[in-house]
Parts: C-alpha cells; structure tokens; sequence
C-alpha cells in the first residue's frame, strides 16, 4: 500500500508462538517497537499529526484520515487487493487518559533530557549513609529500588504553563542554551559573526523539575542570603508515597548537586487517602472529596457538579453522578476546619493507607462541641471568681490531684508520639484524657466541692485554678491538632490562668514534669470509679434509671480501698446518686443483691431499691438472655463451617471469635442476675 520496500529483520522481542510469529514494526509509535528501531536501525517514520490524522508520510488516499477510519480502510483496500488471509480478533492494553478516556498514541517526537547517572549515585548513599532517614524505614527499599534502576529524565512538557525550557534557537536549528536570551545572543553572535534571530524552545520543564529546586529556590537561591543559610536544609518531609520517584528523589539530587547538602534529614511517608471503598481519590473517578466541602459543607448538585467535567465521556458522568448521590444523598454537612484536621491526624497510622470515613469527622466535630462546653463550664465557674483566684491559699482535692497527674501522663504519651510521628496515637492519647478524664470524671467530681456550701475557701480555690491550669495546659497540649477553637477558647482561659501572650502558638508546649503524677489520688479514684461504672452497669443491665437511688456495698481486696471509700463516700454518693457507700466482707448478711465486678472489686445493690415487678424483670431478662444465645450460636455455626475459615480475611475470623465471646460474657452476667433477682422471688409466684 506504501508502494516502499519494507525490511524484514528478526529480533527476540518478537514471541513466534502468538499469531502467525511475525509483528509489523513502528518505531515512531511504539515503546518497544522504538527499541526495535535502534537495534536494527530502521527508519522513524511519523505518520500521525497532532490531532492523531494520517500525514503527507503515508500515501494519498489515507492522508487526513482519522487514526481509526485509516485503519478500516487498510483493511478494506488489502481485501479488495485478494491480500488479506484473515483476521482474528485478540485482547491488548490500550492506554487511555484519565479524564478523557481517549485511545493515547505514542508519537515520536525531540524531546530535553537529563542524564541521570551521575545524580543518583550520590542520592543513594545519602540515604544508606543515614543522612536522610525515611518513616517508616521499609520506603527506603522502594527509593533504593527505583534509584538504582534510574533511567535519563524527560524533563520537556508541551504545556501552556511552566518554566520555559532555556535553549533558543537560530534559522539554522543551531541551539544556544543559556541563562537569559541576551546570554544566548552573545553564543550565537560570537558563533556567526553577527547578531541573529533567535527563537526560544517552546516546551516548558517538566513540573517535577521545577518542584525538584523547591528546597532553595523558594530561599533566594542562587544568591546566598540569610534565609537560605537558616533554613536549608529542612528538617523534615511530609509526603505521600506515591510521589517519592516523582517528587522526594529529584530533591535529594537537585540538592546534593546545587546546594552540596541533602534538601531535608527526615522524610515521612503518609498513607494516600482512599475512598470507603479503598480506592485511591481521583478527580478522574469523580470520588475525591474537597476538603473545603467537608469544612463549610456543600448541596447535592454542587458536588455532582464539582465532580464531573464537560471532558468526561457521558457514562462516565452518569456512572459517578449515580454514585455520588448515593454516597451522599443530603449533600455534605458542614463538619469545620479542626474537626476534620484532627480526623487526619486521628487515621494517620504510620506506613498505611487511610480509608476515609466521614462518621469519623462527625465524631470529632462532636468532641469539638465536648470541648467547648468544657471550656463554658469552667468559665462560668471562674471568670466571676478571678480576683479570689490570685489571692489566698488553695488546698486540692483527691479529685484535683488525680486529674493533674492524669494529665502529665498523657502530655508525655503525646510528646513520645508526635517525636515518633506517630500522630494517631498523639490525637487518641488527647481524646481520651479531654473526654473521659477530664470532662467525663472531674468535671463531675469537682461539683461537689463547688455547689457545697460546707466545702473550704481554699478547696474551691483549688479546684477552681485547676480546672483553668489543666484547661489551659490541655488547649496547648491540642492547639497543634485543632488550632482554631483552642486558640478562642485560650483568649479567655489564658490570661485567667496567667498566661498573657498574644496567642496560644507562642506560648510553650506543655510538660509532663508540671503534672507530676500522684499514686496514692490515682488509686483513691480508681476506687470511686469502680463504684460508680459497677452501678451504673447494674443499672443499665436492669433498665433502671439513673433517678431511683440505692444503697451500695462493695466487696474489695486492694489495699487502701476502704479508706479511700470512706473519704470519697459523699462525693460517689453524688455521682453515682446513692444513698451510701459501705464496704463489706460478705455478702452472706445482705439481702439479694445485683453485682458488677469492676477492677477485681465486687460492686452490688439490693434488688429490692431496683426492681418493683421481679417477675416482670426475669421476663425481661430471659428474653435479653434468649436474643444473646441466638446470635452467639449464629457466630459459632459460621465458625463451624467449613468453608468460612480458609477463605475468610483473618480480622474477619477474628472478629466473629470476638462476637462469641462477647455473647458469652453477657449470657453469663444475665444468668447470674437472673439466679440472684429469682431468690428475691415469693414463695409460690410463678417464675
């Protein structure tokens, strides 16, 4: 059809067991195919234009066609000519663009490269020498292993924008590479004898090139300045792993040969963030989610909208339009800024990838609301009372001691965890001490120092300057993760605490050693909350309110427990609202009596305060107890079958042995509350 002799050439690329085991070859179109080429030195002959039509290289009856209406024709012209033997049909890879989805050709065309060789072997031992360390240390491996198979860089891209590439060039196709065009003038002046025209390259550097020159080119370089001696090099990178070719190593090398020094000493690799499928986020799969959406929140159709491009073939808008209404029917509420940073920070766990869930961010913009009505109630209890806080002795309650030495220990596991990048357990050392110590236990325990009317001036003052120290101490301790609400709650809190900085970010990050930790507060407490969860799951097991009051016995071995008991007596009564606290040796003298087993001690109340209709309860309590073995059983038949441990995922397996032994635990509590309420039974009632 080309009316050109063609070569036939033999070459191991070539696989004789698939098709007739001969292959046409196209160097200018193909990656491998190019390979061929320079191996036997064939002709690079481009037949394509820009717009992927057939060009003045291919005979005039194909010229302007379309790369596909070309091909039919070649076909149709070899069968008309009695050429064609046959056709079969087979499967290949067909790249396509992401946000398009149209068919990509390989086009031959002159492109800038960088020789890479010499840039990466001192890239490489910077990172085996332990001047650059990556976290976690298994990333190495991956940058060693595409280091050391490098290959020369293309660093010229057909783009509108970018930096543009630094070569001019004469009428003659000569090149001048130069720093400016009057630099590139003077070469080619001095190459003719006379001033010529010269036209710039129009490509533009790759985008990783650019960002390469990131770590001295944002300080001034190539001057020496002050900026660029402080801050270069950094200490740490914070990047994802899937840019560690593309980003991290040609910064290593741009800056071990530019500047003589690695561009930073640490590099820590987050995971990607995916979809709650476990798919990579991806404007062209229309499932990313802007993070100013979940902020500020966002309707229904403007984030279809946000989604989808008028680039997109139509099935793929359907398909994500579809998809996104289902995933959020209602649009996206608005969550805030520290909700969702502390959601990050909270999923970070080192080496893996995070599957984004938006209950999490629902989650912490609840403890966002936790904290700030802490933060309400503490200066409702203060601000009236300031000038008696400065002044006077304060004396601190078990209750003030306990919740200052809990929060020394948990600015030390924040502290140990932030130094080890490990911010999920920083941010669950932080929930945990805000919401169940702080705002669960003492703001519960201090009330009946500060409502008592029998309660000291220095005890209030106590607790009242702890409870602004260990606000404002918790708000610094935070501010890193959630930096918009601790600094307005710290505006108020600061100054009342007597700090009188412009902002909490000046001021200095907590210590543990401020909040030593005090033993003997720590097991009193642990007493009281003992007590306190032990009625509360009586309770709750026996659907009774929190209203009705009861007396309570507790049984205990440790040491200091009855003394503790007998000191907090009036503060658990308060909490847990009880008639009283006693301590027992036995149960033999009690009438029946629920019990919780909290801690090894044995927390029990008299059915009687509990339950009016018994017999209406051991109803209620068989069918509780006949709904667990129901399920129980379903968990052990799934573990009994065959086919479900081998191929089930192991933390599947794991949480069905987990949901058994879960039900055992309630079967046995439910039994034995129901053994002990049946002896409260009359003689003769029916059971």
């Amino acid at each position: 059809l080309a009316d050109r002799p063609i070569p036939i050439i033999a070459d191991e690329y070539v696989d004789p067991a698939f098709g007739t085991g001969c292959v046409k070859i196209t160097p200018a179109h193909d990656f491998n195919d190019y390979e061929i080429g320079k191996r036997h030195g064939l002709a690079m002959i481009n037949v394509l234009t820009a717009n992927a039509t057939m060009n003045d290289a291919v005979p005039a009856a194909y010229r302007g066609l379309d790369r596909f209406e070309a091909r039919q024709r070649v076909v149709a012209d070899l069968e008309a000519a009695g050429l064609l033997d046959k056709t079969d049909a087979h499967t290949l890879p067909v790249p396509r663009g992401d946000r398009s989805g149209a068919v990509l050709e390989p086009w031959l065309t002159d492109q800038w490269y960088v020789r890479i060789a010499p840039l990466a072997a001192p890239a490489i031992r910077a990172v085996e020498d332990g001047r650059i360390r990556f976290v976690p240390d298994n990333w190495a491996k991956t940058y060693f292993q595409w280091m050391r198979n490098i290959q020369d860089w293309c660093i010229s891209r057909q783009l509108w924008w970018g930096h543009r590439i630094p070569a001019w060039y004469d009428e003659d196709g000569n090149i001048f590479v130069a720093r400016s065009e009057a630099e590139a003038q003077v070469a080619a002046t001095r190459q003719h004898g006379k001033p010529v025209t010269l036209r710039q390259d129009e490509d533009v550097l790759d985008t990783w090139f650019s960002s390469a020159l990131w770590p001295f080119s944002t300080l001034g370089w190539p001057l020496e300045n002050p900026e660029l001696a402080t801050f270069y090099p950094t200490n740490v990178l914070v990047t994802g792993f899937d840019i560690i070719f593309f980003w991290v190593a040609r910064m290593i090398m741009m800056g071990l040969e530019f500047r003589g020094e690695v561009p930073f000493r640490e590099v820590y690799i987050t995971g990607l963030i995916r979809d709650e499928h476990g798919q990579k986020m991806s404007k062209s799969k229309g499932n990313i989610i802007d993070p100013l959406d979940l902020i500020d929140g966002i309707e229904i159709d403007a984030l279809i909208a946000k989604r989808t491009t008028g680039l997109m073939q139509p099935q793929m808008k359907t398909a994500i339009e579809k998809a996104t209404r289902k995933q959020f029917p209602q649009g996206i509420p608005a969550y805030g800024t520290d909700a969702l940073r502390f959601t990050f920070a909270a999923l970070a766990t080192m080496g893996r990838d995070i599957r984004f869930d938006l209950g999490r961010v629902e989650g912490y913009r609840n403890f966002c609301n936790k904290l700030w009505n802490a933060a309400r109630y503490v200066l409702m209890n203060t601000e009236v009372h300031v000038a008696s806080l400065a002044e006077g002795d304060s004396e601190l309650t078990v209750a003030d001691r306990w919740i200052r030495g809990r929060l020394g220990v948990a600015v030390q596991s924040v502290r140990a965890n932030l130094a080890a990048y490990r911010f999920d357990l920083a941010a669950q050392s932080i929930y945990e001490f805000v919401w169940y110590e702080y705002c669960d236990w003492y703001l519960e325990l201090c009330k009946p120092v500060l409502q008592s009317a029998d309660a000291s001036p220095a005890a209030k003052r106590g607790t009242r300057r702890t409870l602004l120290e260990v606000l404002e101490a918790t708000l610094r301790m935070l501010h890193p993760l959630m930096p918009f609400i601790t600094e307005e709650i710290w505006q108020r809190v600061g100054p009342l605490a007597g700090r009188n900085g412009p902002s909490v970010m000046l001021e200095p990050y907590p210590r543990a050693a401020e909040f030593p930790a005090d033993p003997d507060a720590e097991r009193q407490v642990a007493a009281l909350q003992a007590v306190v969860l032990g009625i509360r799951q009586i309770r709750g097991e026996l659907d009774v309110p929190h209203s009705r009051a009861t007396p309570v016995y507790v049984q205990t071995a440790r040491e200091g427990d009855a003394e503790a008991l007998a000191a907090l007596a009036g503060t658990i009564a308060r909490v847990g609202n009880l008639e009283s606290v006693s301590v027992v040796a036995s149960e033999s003298e009690l009438p029946p009596c629920a019990i919780a087993i909290i801690d090894g001690r044995a927390i029990l109340a008299p059915f009687a305060r509990l339950v009016d209709d018994v017999s209406a309860e051991l109803a209620r309590l068989e069918k509780r107890r006949a709904k667990a073995g129901i399920e129980r059983d379903k968990c052990v038949a799934k573990l009994a079958n065959a086919s479900f441990l081998p191929n089930a995922p192991p933390e599947v397996v794991a949480k069905e042995r987990d949901r058994v032994a879960e039900f055992e635990r309630q079967l046995g509590q439910l039994s034995e509350q129901m053994r002990r309420l049946a002896a409260v039974q009359p003689a003769g009632a029916e059971q």
